[in-house]
């Protein structure tokens, strides 16, 4: 067994570097900005998937966290999380009876668009004296999962109320990029009608680290759930919610090929950096090289196009900024918590590949 590295210079390639001291400064900036705004924060632990720093979010003031799939949360309650959002539509009896175990050991609350995921939670969740919160998700522009009208809200409010072992939790969106007023809008009007026949909102979630900046003074958001704000990365540099100074997740890659002055090739590809591109013209960029670029992967070589006077040997160690931070974390078994040069941990990744 390889000795445990002490500094980055001893790790070896490609692996996924996170910048200790950014990550926190990003979760205390985040906390504060959300305190100000008198909003609860839940964030999404999909981003960095490590009870490791979903434990310091809320130590930080988080409300709770947020996990995409029951797997992501079965692991977050094993480490001791015990206020987790399940925002997604959960379908089928093996997946039904493990989100009811896990309600057993945690607050847990969850999502539903629709007549068949509410009737199957109905039918699971049978216990009148602790019921299982259920929000109904709206599609306010993003065209993704959602109730398409209020009025469809309400059939879905009325539905969850009859059910003994259902309790109606409010509305959550994952609004568009970009548009969070028209979400509002949308969640405003749901929320009035529902008001007006008897259903109080306790909870309006909303999502999106890019937007999670704006001012929240005529928001009706009671809590917000960003993922990506703990790392950032080059999407959220390019929409202008953070820095390249902001960014802590950093992929380390060798050079392994130069076959002419302007390109060069590195050990990482699609299965180090992903594919995702988030509408941006390359894969990432090369901290503190200006002039290089990833600008194609295959699975095991990222190629880099240089310009500007850039140049790039053989056996040289470079840092990638990737596009999308999410991605990339659950493409690798651990990551390399550092300050400086200075490896401080090394962590697996615990909620890695947990789908279902």
């Amino acid at each position: 067994m390889s000795p445990r590295p002490k500094t980055i210079a001893e790790i070896d390639t490609p692996a996924v570097l996170i910048d200790l001291d950014r990550a926190e400064r990003n979760i205390a900036r985040a906390q504060a900005a959300a305190d100000a705004a008198g909003v609860k924060l839940r964030p999404h632990i999909k981003t960095h998937k490590l009870p490791y720093f979903a434990k310091k979010q809320v130590e930080a003031g988080a409300a709770g966290i947020t996990c995409q799939k029951i797997g992501e949360a079965e692991v977050m309650a094993d480490a001791g999380l015990t206020d987790i959002f399940l925002p997604y539509n959960i379908i089928g009896k093996a997946k039904l009876e493990r989100l009811l175990a896990l309600h057993r050991r945690v607050t847990l609350s969850v999502t539903a668009d629709s007549a068949t995921t509410v009737a199957g939670l109905a039918e699971m969740f049978t216990d009148a004296s602790r019921p299982l919160k259920v929000l109904i998700e709206c599609d306010t522009g993003a065209a993704r999962c959602g109730v398409q009208t209020a009025e469809q809200a309400l059939t879905l409010a009325k539905q969850i109320a009859s059910a003994p072992g259902l309790t109606f939790g409010g509305l959550m969106t994952y609004p568009a990029a970009g548009a969070p007023e028209a979400a509002e809008t949308w969640l405003a009007d749901a929320r009035d009608l529902l008001a007006k026949e008897g259903f109080a909102c306790e909870t309006v979630t909303s999502g999106g680290t890019p937007d999670m900046w704006r001012r929240q003074d005529a928001a009706i958001v009671t809590e917000y759930r960003p993922g990506t704000y703990i790392y950032m990365d080059r999407y959220q540099v390019e929409k202008g919610a953070a820095s390249a100074d902001d960014c802590a997740l950093t992929v380390l890659a060798t050079v392994v090929s130069a076959p002419t002055p302007t390109r060069a090739i590195l050990d990482s590809g699609s299965k180090a950096l992903s594919s995702d591109l988030l509408g941006l013209p390359d894969h990432g960029e090369l901290v503190g090289i200006p002039g290089a670029r990833v600008t194609a992967l295959s699975e095991e070589h990222g190629k880099v196009e240089l310009s500007g006077g850039a140049r790039l040997a053989v056996g040289d160690r470079v840092r990638v900024l990737p596009d999308h931070a999410c991605v990339v974390t659950n493409l690798f078994d651990e990551v390399y918590l550092i300050s400086g040069d200075r490896v401080v941990d090394i962590l697996p990744v615990a909620a890695r590949g947990k789908l279902s």
